[in-house]
């Protein structure tokens, strides 16, 4: 794999298009950073090429420091939109080169750090996304806690509190305050997970919220659809990010992460950031209420 811009576009073998376990043991506490990876994950810097698809929109970005989110947001500057990023304060290292990356391409970067377990930072959130980019139109609900755990008996309560609320509360937060802002033809997309289907012995609570995330979707798409706005989701498979390593995995699932898929690989982050360029654009707008799986091909069912 090169890190030229070709690689998105030349055709090739997609099994060997990017790095294959075995990878390093690699352990970091949560919420994990980008940067600390081996080998590093691709956001799509220097691959992802824009077609003005967004332009002139207004993105609102939330785990937009890191992984899928930063994958968004910057494939969302590439397409002509300005972009609002929500991450926890401990990841501003990751979130920085992201938001650099975004004005490198003419495009406003908002820095909004905090906690959206918070229900008075959410509401926040959204109006200081609002005032800043002058509006909203695109609203990603991406942020997301994970934490394995072998037994029911080893989920505290503490563990199985934060990750409800990071998941599930902070989205319906989030989209409670949005909403009243969105016009017809703006869209919410949230992400869920291939474990919402395929749930994992090890991911008790995070495998409940990625289902209620699936269902809340569709509810909310029904709910909205009278006032012209889209909301869908997207289901990935194993992909890369920093999750993954500092705590969402065991460090001997890190070692082989992504062998089980078909394509014997994880997902990079810039390989699922299309999914959700094509579900903020006009060019979906026939889709709401759906899901959108990226899963190295297991499938959803």
């Amino acid at each position: 794999m090169s890190d030229s811009k070709t690689d998105r576009v030349t055709m090739q073998d997609p099994r060997f298009q990017y790095p294959r376990p075995p990878f390093p043991r690699q352990p970091q506490s949560a919420p994990g950073l980008d940067a600390e990876m081996d080998p590093k994950p691709d956001h799509g810097e220097s691959s992802y090429v824009g077609h003005n698809r967004l332009a002139g929109r207004k993105a609102l970005v939330t785990g937009a420091d890191s992984g899928i989110g930063s994958a968004a947001a910057l494939a969302f500057a590439r397409e002509g939109a300005d972009v609002a990023m929500s991450f926890l304060p401990e990841e501003a290292r990751d979130a920085h080169k992201i938001a650099a990356l975004i004005e490198a391409e003419g495009r406003k970067a908002i820095l909004l750090p905090g906690d959206i377990t918070d229900p008075a930072f959410c509401k926040t959130l959204v109006q200081d996304a609002a005032t800043a980019l002058g509006g909203l139109d695109i609203l990603v609900n991406n942020a997301g806690k994970q934490t394995n755990q072998d037994s029911i008996d080893d989920v505290s309560e503490e563990q199985f509190d934060r990750t409800l609320k990071t998941n599930l509360y902070a989205m319906f937060w989030i989209c409670k305050a949005a909403t009243p802002l969105l016009k017809p033809g703006s869209s919410i997309i949230n992400t869920a997970s291939v474990v919402a289907y395929k749930a994992p012995e090890i991911l008790l609570d995070y495998s409940t919220t990625k289902a209620g995330i699936i269902t809340f979707t569709k509810v909310l798409a029904k709910q909205l659809i009278e006032k012209g706005i889209r909301v869908n989701a997207v289901a990935p498979g194993p992909f890369w990010t920093a999750l993954q390593p500092s705590g969402g995995q065991p460090q001997d699932a890190v070692e082989k992460f992504g062998s089980s898929v078909p394509l014997g690989r994880p997902g990079q982050p810039v390989e699922i950031a299309p999914i959700y360029v094509f579900l903020a654009s006009q060019e979906a707008s026939y889709v709401t209420g759906e899901t959108y799986g990226a899963t190295g091909g297991t499938g959803l069912a």
